[in-house]
């Protein structure tokens, strides 16, 4: 059983070894391009999960371990110490459950990118809802958070199980719905991902849904939707969305 203090050097271990793979160059490039308020010591994201692997080596995680070091991890404003953090829980996701849902929704809250949000929200989350129906109260609640983040994090909870040809259609589409016709990017990204997602093995399903949307969806959404749906669908949906 690993202690607070074996968290803290574990911890310390992962940060070492990312390190090892910084490049400087690409720190400030990927600053930039994320806009991000962080510290950047510009490992690649291969980088980052051999930097995981190699710290966790000999080491076994239980919950609480899990989560003191992920904390540990969390609380340097570092970008890879954090995206270390998610491959750790994505890695460990079973050892968590609902009552981590609070613990989960401060790590989507602080993230403030899509580059930590969306392997929470879809690799971790996800998975977890998919389990135990304990966790749609969360998701309706996120569906509805001021933070746009949290909204995005709702949508792609679904992604993985719908592209597989399973998942929660109607509660994704019931979110999708309600964020139709928002104008922020992230949350027209999301719903155009997880359509385009779920097209690919049922594109009769996301085809029914988007016609009579075609003119209320934005054009990143529409855009995303279409790209796995046959050409006739294609075109009844563009005609639906020019009002022809």
């Amino acid at each position: 059983m690993m202690d607070s203090a074996g968290a803290v050097v574990l911890a310390a271990r992962i940060d070492a070894a990312l390190r090892a793979r910084a490049v400087p160059e690409r720190a400030a490039g990927e600053k930039a391009y994320l806009k991000s308020t962080l510290e950047h010591y510009g490992a690649s994201v291969p980088a980052t999960r051999a930097a995981v692997r190699e710290a966790l080596a000999g080491a076994a995680l239980d919950h609480d371990a899990l989560v003191a070091v992920v904390t540990a991890l969390w609380e340097v404003p570092v970008h890879e110490r954090r995206a270390a953090a998610v491959e750790l829980l994505e890695m460990h996701r079973r050892a968590l459950g609902v009552d981590d849902a609070a613990l989960l929704e401060r790590l989507l809250h602080e993230s403030r990118t899509w580059a930590l949000v969306d392997g929470l929200a879809a690799s971790v989350v996800g998975p977890l809802t998919e389990v135990d129906p304990a966790w749609g109260a969360w998701l309706d609640r996120w569906a509805a958070d001021p933070d746009f983040w949290l909204r995005r994090s709702a949508l792609l909870a679904h992604l993985l199980a719908l592209r597989t040809g399973g998942g929660d259609w109607a509660r994704f589409t019931r979110y999708a719905d309600a964020m139709v016709e928002e104008t922020e990017f992230f949350i027209r990204k999301a719903i155009g991902w997880v359509l385009r997602d779920t097209a690919k093995a049922r594109p009769d399903m996301v085809f029914a849904w988007l016609l009579p949307r075609a003119r209320r969806a934005s054009g990143v959404t529409v855009r995303e939707a279409l790209k796995p749906l046959s050409e006739a669908q294609r075109d009844a949906v563009l005609t639906a969305r020019a009002g022809v």
